[in-house]
């Protein structure tokens, strides 16, 4: 399932508050983003404990319990992790990769909140979460009918409000600054080979080695930067973040250049941190220029001015990486208003 509707995890956290305790919730979205940290996040805020099942990991009988005889009847007796006598949370983690019979063992469960004769604690709280198809992870199809029980919702990586965490939660700070400068780096999708790929999971895994390593307050070997960063990034992400680390040693910083303090790197061995600041200056202009024109402040206004005069310096060291700053991208975009202005004065650097 791909919805065209995507919330972030602040906007996630407000429809749990409000449909969760009444309607089962299921959580869509690719692995590393954060869904399975937020349901436990969310159970805390609710003063509830969380009992998380995995999916592909169950048999029906995990979910049923067992038959015991009781006098001339039988009855299942469910599992003792799930018969408790006081509400709580219960997270149904990869749901979707499980098979139609624990499926199916889940209906009651999900629908009418029992199994068999026992029924969860008023005020319980079941939620699901599964990835996608295009994810490739494991993922069955749901049944319609399980389908139908359950309130969709679909999440995404939001950098802003995953800095404020890192920040609060004491991420090493390599990582969180770099996510600053990359906000478009903290997620991608999934790749069809087997190799790793950036998340927001994979860069607090980053951290945590960062920080065994004791990165920042001693020298690493280049050799170990490289292999701590390509074991857990996008092959390109964790180029860029190797030029990043070796700008650290180089001071050679984008505020810096922007506030003239600096220039752009020009020796041949610097072309890595280059193409480093480069692209981080496209992501600063991306996100920072307004749309309109009209918009322009005095503060900006000098911004404006300023990055003209750098993309022409960049173009002067290296026409091609000055090219990719202003090149066309659909999915960011420099607005049109600031496009005219460097085919005016650039005209060279648009039209080859």
């Amino acid at each position: 399932m791909n919805l065209p509707i995507t919330v972030t995890q602040n906007e996630l956290m407000d429809i749990l508050i409000n449909v969760a305790p009444t309607r089962p919730v299921f959580i869509w979205g690719a692995p590393g983003i954060g869904k399975s940290a937020l349901v436990e996040q969310f159970a805390a805020d609710m003063g509830l404990p969380c009992v998380s099942l995995l999916g592909s990991q169950l048999a029906p009988e995990d979910i049923i319990g067992i038959p015991q005889i009781k006098g001339e009847t039988s009855e299942f007796l469910p599992p003792k992790m799930i018969a408790r006598k006081e509400p709580y949370v219960l997270f149904l983690d990869e749901l979707n990769a499980c098979s139609q019979e624990v499926q199916k063992a889940f209906y009651s469960l999900i629908h009418e909140r029992r199994i068999g004769e026992y029924h969860l604690p008023e005020g319980s709280i079941v939620i699901g979460a599964g990835n996608r198809a295009q994810d490739s992870a494991i993922v069955k199809t749901m049944s319609s009918a399980l389908v139908n029980r359950m309130f969709h919702v679909q999440m995404k990586a939001d950098p802003r409000q995953w800095i404020k965490w890192a920040q609060n939660n004491d991420l090493h700070p390599w990582v969180i600054d770099y996510i600053i400068q990359r906000p478009d780096h903290l997620f991608s999708e999934p790749p069809k080979t087997e190799e790793p790929f950036s998340t927001p999971r994979s860069w607090h895994m980053l951290s945590d080695a960062l920080k065994e390593y004791g990165a920042g307050k001693k020298d690493l070997p280049g050799e170990t930067l490289k292999m701590l960063s390509y074991a857990c990034l996008t092959p390109s992400h964790a180029g860029m973040f190797l030029a990043y680390t070796k700008s650290l040693k180089n001071a050679h910083m984008l505020d810096d250049i922007i506030a003239e303090n600096a220039k752009w790197p020009a020796k041949p061995e610097d072309r890595d941190i280059l193409y480093f600041l480069a692209q981080s200056f496209r992501a600063k202009l991306v996100t920072e220029l307004p749309k309109s024109k009209q918009s322009i402040s005095g503060n900006m206004l000098s911004f404006v001015f300023r990055a003209k005069a750098m993309i022409k310096e960049l173009s002067a060291i290296n026409f091609e990486i000055a090219q990719m700053v202003v090149a066309s991208d659909d999915d960011s975009a420099l607005p049109e208003w600031f496009m005219l202005e460097v085919i005016r004065d650039l005209p060279r650097l648009v039209n080859k």
